[in-house]
């Protein structure tokens, strides 16, 4: 099968408490209610894209518990091709545990569980070579980091490979991810991540990526919208109104948008509203994925 995009990335169970406010230091606060969901930023835009009707598959690692067949039933139930998931007879699948305050921040802890053992001879790369596009996101652990980099060095140019980094890979500088850097077409970062990468702001940041060989750096501002470059062509554009009720999962259904324009074919900023559309209807419900749409309203970009 011929896949649109295909995904890697960490696949976890997410567990959601909404919250009066994030607690710090000494401070307290109480849970107002809580939701169990699937979850894993590279799952996350995947679903998306198969809601909007791209071919989509999935390569990743879970145990074979509970959580680990709740994650990829589904993934099924939204038309993901789930083959390219490794099944781990032991250990247990990743969780994260997100705290939501009132104002839709959030706070995250992750138990990676086995998404940080994936060697690069259980993934099968033939899966992987005949789609158009492969959106990697982060892995805590190295193992998989270089499960992700071998991948992208055995697959034909033609693959081409987008990378959200996420704080995890962001952390480890530039230099930890120059393999893939230099082999994406597009690396989709949000404003601080780009900082922590590359130690400058989001334009200077981004032109650095673009030096590096990157075709098209996105770059997610948060409330701000989005900046969008190709070296030659710059966009930026604010964030589309809506009403917070949580922001997980935001720059992964930015991601979606984005994608599908380069999918389909869009010029930057066309992609870039995109982007921002479809962020716009996760944040308006809670949880990563409630709230993404199943077709595009054009008229609504």
């Amino acid at each position: 099968m011929k896949f649109d995009v295909v995904g890697f990335g960490a696949l976890n169970v997410d567990r959601l408490f909404r919250v009066n406010e994030i607690a710090v230091g000494d401070r307290e606060s109480f849970v107002t209610c809580s939701k169990a969901s699937c979850g894993g930023s590279a799952a996350n835009t995947i679903i998306g894209l198969a809601r909007l009707g791209m071919r989509t598959g999935y390569v990743g690692k879970v145990a074979d518990d509970p959580e680990g067949r709740l994650l990829t039933g589904n993934l099924q139930r939204e038309r993901v091709d789930t083959d390219g998931i490794i099944v781990e007879k032991n250990g247990r699948t990743g969780v994260t545990m997100g705290f939501v305050g009132e104002d839709g921040e959030r706070a995250l802890y992750v138990d990676t569980g086995v998404n940080d053992h994936i060697s690069l001879d259980e993934i099968d790369v033939d899966y992987v070579s005949g789609a158009s596009f492969l959106h990697l996101t982060s892995f805590v652990g190295e193992a998989s980091l270089q499960s992700q980099i071998g991948l992208a060095e055995k697959l034909p140019e033609k693959v081409l490979i987008s990378l959200d980094p996420g704080m995890f890979y962001a952390k480890r500088g530039l230099s930890s991810l120059i393999p893939i850097i230099r082999r994406a077409f597009a690396i989709l970062p949000n404003e601080t991540e780009l900082e922590l990468l590359t130690g400058e702001g989001y334009r200077d940041g981004a032109q650095k990526l673009i030096d590096e060989g990157v075709k098209i750096v996105g770059v997610k501002l948060g409330k701000r919208g989005c900046y969008v470059t190709d070296g030659c062509e710059d966009v930026e554009f604010g964030a589309l109104r809506a009403q917070v009720v949580d922001t997980t999962g935001a720059g992964d259904a930015w991601n979606v948008g984005f994608l599908y324009g380069l999918a389909e074919g869009k010029n930057l900023a066309d992609c870039a509203r995109l982007g921002n559309w479809v962020a716009s209807k996760c944040i308006a419900k809670l949880g990563a994925t409630t709230g993404l749409p199943r077709e595009v309203h054009l008229a609504e970009l």
